[in-house]
């Protein structure tokens, strides 16, 4: 398998998740993008971790104009958030028609254990969400049953937001969960990983119309680059792993990602 199929074998694929803000681009980040072109990559959605990161990822979407972004504070990152956050969120939200989600936002059990910290951060998130009619982009991490509950409680109340559960992880009995609250769920390139088993059985069995594919870069690069830096151009690499599991051509798994990451994060034509 090749890690990174040519643009005529991916017409069209959308990078659900990316972090290239972060200092590790910073040399080489106009290569990055002629590769991420060359594989056939026509969108990507660039997660937010806290508020500072905000006027450097606007200045990336200033520089690739087929990058959108979510502005959100992560569950591992709660000490970012101030009195005067959920504001800052939602003031970055309406001053820019390139936002198109709030998040990465969630819960994260695996690195820490101050569940109701995170879920003091979380909520406000989740509701602004709701208010500004956008989707989130879930961070969810040995912490599906916490999260669960929160969202069917808001489903129950009629205030609960569309989104995706990025970088997914989780069991299919977890994904049958999540799918049921209408959301999306989103492959890494821990797909490609030998041993994830779980991940590979949920692949086969998603819906064709929801699912996305991500990298979260430049963590988690898929085989044969797993331990290197990840970047865009290796979402392709994620797409066909997939098509593998589904067996279905990566054409097929390109069109229906493109298109679902499209409605969700209502993504321009001119982009895909």
């Amino acid at each position: 398998m090749s890690a990174t199929p040519t643009l005529e074998a991916a017409p069209s694929l959308v990078d659900s998740h990316c972090h290239i803000v972060f200092r590790n681009f910073d040399a080489d980040l106009d290569e990055v993008s002629l590769r991420w072109r060359e594989a056939g990559v026509k969108a990507l959605v660039h997660a937010c971790v806290e508020p500072a990161e905000i006027p450097a990822i606007r200045a990336l979407a200033d520089r690739f104009p087929e990058l959108r972004y979510a502005v959100g504070v992560h569950p591992l990152d709660t000490e970012h958030w101030q009195a005067d956050t959920a504001h800052v969120l939602e003031a970055a939200a309406r001053a820019d028609g390139r936002v198109v989600a709030i998040g990465e936002l969630g819960l994260d059990l695996f690195r820490a254990t101050n569940l109701d910290e995170q879920l003091a951060v979380l909520r406000p998130q989740l509701d602004l969400a709701t208010a500004l009619d956008l989707p989130v982009i879930i961070h969810c991490r040995d912490a599906a049953e916490p999260m669960l509950a929160e969202l069917r409680q808001r489903q129950r109340d009629g205030r609960c937001p569309r989104g995706v559960m990025h970088c997914w992880g989780g069991t299919p009995e977890e994904m049958e969960s999540f799918l049921a609250l209408g959301l999306y769920i989103s492959f890494s390139g821990t797909v490609t990983f030998a041993k994830a088993e779980p991940t590979h059985a949920c692949a086969r069995q998603v819906p064709a119309d929801r699912y996305l594919v991500e990298t979260d870069c430049p963590f988690l690069a898929p085989v044969p680059r797993r331990g290197k830096r990840n970047e865009p151009a290796y979402v392709a690499a994620v797409a066909a792993r997939v098509a593998d599991l589904r067996g279905e051509t990566l054409g097929q798994v390109a069109s229906a990602t493109t298109a679902n990451a499209a409605r969700l994060f209502s993504l321009p034509l001119e982009v895909v």
